[in-house]
């Protein structure tokens, strides 16, 4: 009776040491040996492990998983494009806003110094005189081969042509006015005076006759002004202001321009442009001068709206993005790459406790099976 208990007990602790040390053994051999082992040219069979056997097999199914069933465009927008995600967005991009550009000392020009853009006030002030000059050459040689006619608007000919009788009707009534006056009667004397002085001998007798030319003086006057009145005078004066008009507007206007100095025209233009402008002075002031409810606008109007767009357009790209990401083969090149010391030291970390088991089942099956294997062998005896 003791030597068959003896006899089970013996072949319970075989088959729980044979059961348990199978099951340790199958566990490691899921990762182990981690390269294959040749004894010569002969590889020994169940080398390298399952894991590293079907590394890349495995590497290439994780990818396919994760890419049809994980990391679908459908599942990223969902996460990415949330309520609580795009008022986050939204959120950071206000803070940041305010804070970089409304918040701190930095100038307009400290801002394009900060994007690269180096002495931009020379350089505006520089672009500025080109312009200028090239605008006075184009205007110079406008004037120098086009004539009055071709450079003034229809309408101004139009008032001008208007204009001439009216200037002749003033000129005629400003004679009247002057050959009236008492100055206008010492101007007929002296010229009456100097005429008959000019004529010699003849000239002297008409003086001595007229020595009292107040008289004369009268009647030139009154012709003269009669003459004024006549309106075969102010037509024809009317007529030679026409003609002599008609003549300058054929002259190209450099014509009545050639004593201009050209040059110091232009530079004094160029110098007035850049003091009105004062380029550097404006561009040394921060953006809340120019803009001082920048901040609520900003924050309010523009950036909902930016960070709005720029997701729709984000979610519109993001299917054309995964794919020229692809995941798919991303993940099969990182899990191939990936230490098989690591991805086992990871496993057994998880799933310690539930290995030990697995171990400690197999030696209480195999203890189990030796006990019935013992009874068995008494039965049969």
């Amino acid at each position: 009776m003791e030597s068959a208990i003896v006899l089970i007990l013996f072949m319970a602790i075989i088959g729980a040491i044979i059961g348990g040390a199978t099951n340790f053994l199958a566990i490691k051999m899921i990762f182990r040996p981690y390269k294959p082992i040749f004894l010569g040219k002969w590889r020994l069979p169940f080398t390298p492990g399952l894991i590293p056997k079907r590394r890349g097999e495995l590497a290439r199914q994780i990818g396919i998983t994760v890419n049809d069933y994980l990391l679908t465009p459908e599942v990223i927008k969902n996460r990415l494009f949330s309520e609580e995600i795009r008022f986050s967005i939204l959120q950071f991009a206000q803070t940041k806003t305010e804070e970089m550009i409304f918040l701190n000392n930095k100038t307009v020009l400290d801002w394009l110094e900060l994007a690269g853009l180096k002495q931009v006030p020379e350089k505006i002030e520089g672009k500025v005189d080109e312009y200028i000059e090239k605008q006075f050459l184009s205007l110079k040689n406008t004037l120098s081969t086009k004539s009055i006619e071709q450079v003034l608007p229809e309408n101004i000919h139009q008032s001008i042509d208007k204009k001439i009788p009216e200037v002749v009707e003033s000129m005629l009534n400003k004679g009247e006015a002057y050959l009236l006056s008492p100055k206008g009667e010492i101007t007929i004397k002296n010229m009456l005076d100097e005429f008959l002085a000019s004529k010699g001998t003849i000239g002297g007798i008409f003086q001595m006759f007229l020595s009292d030319s107040s008289s004369v003086v009268v009647k030139i006057q009154n012709e003269i002004v009669r003459l004024l009145h006549s309106p075969e005078t102010k037509n024809s004066l009317v007529n030679i202001f026409q003609e002599e008009w008609n003549k300058i507007k054929k002259q190209p206007i450099m014509n009545y321009l050639n004593d201009i100095q050209w040059e110091p025209i232009l530079m004094k233009t160029q110098i007035y442009a850049k003091e009105q402008l004062a380029i550097h002075k404006r561009l040394n002031k921060p953006i809340s001068y120019y803009f001082p409810n920048g901040s609520d606008w900003v924050k309010y109007e523009l950036m909902p709206k930016v960070v709005e767009k720029g997701l729709e357009i984000a979610e519109a790209q993001l299917e054309d993005v995964l794919k020229r990401l692809e995941i798919q083969e991303v993940v099969r090149e990182q899990v191939d790459s990936f230490p098989i010391e690591k991805l086992e030291e990871l496993v057994v970390g998880i799933a310690s406790r539930e290995l030990v088991m697995i171990t400690f089942l197999g030696a209480f099956l195999g203890g189990l099976i030796g006990i019935v294997q013992g009874v068995i062998v008494q039965f049969i005896n």
